[in-house]
């Protein structure tokens, strides 16, 4: 089956001509939608509170991404909980860290941040093994970081204050597209209960990611573009080798 067109299951780039996907579509004249498979919701105060989870016995936040950044400041603002200046902010990024600016005054604030991966950031984490952490996060989150700060024995809570759902798509005709890209488990969930009867036939499937392609199997899928692999660290670069691949093979038959 010739792929034509391609559905990311990731939110439409501000300025797609700048990303590798703007490549692919000249390089093998495809169509590339994207679509949002899955949201985030913030969980009520009085859901959260059944966890007996204290903002105040914590004198360190660690924070992973931006939605971790607003959903910490909404459910402190709905616990009447007021944020110490004394505070650390332990960030994920430079710029998950700049993000703090929306809610406080960035330079009085004791803010670390890491270089984008979370192995990074825990190095600096050990440097103040002191501080009682508290971890804001999803529902779904990788079980790699906690592990690491396991293994590093700090102290800390997870506190799940927001969760991933899937989003509406019966909008989207699925039908229509001959390759869906996915990139988390919860993307693989949101196809599944968006479109209970989707049959994947000879349609392709791609999964960034070990748990996504998991996930893609044992929802009853064949995975045909898996990354990362060696030769293809980034999604963009596996749907470049499948679709040569594919030029190839057309080109063969003729």
């Amino acid at each position: 089956m010739k792929v034509k067109n391609i559905l990311i299951s990731q939110p439409r780039p501000a300025d797609l001509e700048r990303t590798p996907y703007a490549e692919l579509i000249r390089k093998f004249n495809v169509n590339v939608s994207f679509e949002k498979f899955i949201k985030v919701e913030g969980i009520p105060s009085q859901e959260f509170r059944r966890t007996k989870v204290s903002f105040s016995d914590h004198s360190a936040v660690i924070l992973t991404s931006r939605h971790a950044v607003d959903h910490y400041f909404r459910m402190a603002k709905e616990l009447r909980f007021e944020i110490p200046d004394t505070m650390k902010y332990f960030c994920i990024s430079e710029s998950t860290a700049f993000y703090l600016q929306k809610y406080i005054q960035y330079r009085k604030r004791k803010i670390f941040f890491g270089k984008q991966q979370f192995s990074d950031l825990i190095d600096i984490i050990k440097k103040h093994g002191d501080e009682d952490f508290l971890v804001p996060s999803s529902d779904i989150h990788k079980q790699s970081m906690f592990m690491l700060l396991d293994k590093a024995k700090i102290k800390y809570t997870r506190a799940v204050i927001y969760r991933t759902v899937a989003a509406n798509l019966k909008h989207v005709d699925i039908d229509s597209f001959d390759c869906l890209i996915f990139f988390s488990p919860a993307g693989i969930k949101s196809l599944q209960k968006n479109f209970p009867n989707y049959q994947q036939g000879e349609k392709i499937i791609g999964a960034f990611g070990h748990t996504t392609a998991k996930a893609v199997k044992d929802a009853g899928f064949e995975l045909n573009i898996p990354a990362p692999t060696q030769s293809a660290p980034s999604m963009t670069m596996a749907l470049d080798e499948f679709l040569t691949q594919q030029a190839k093979r057309v080109r063969r038959k003729r």
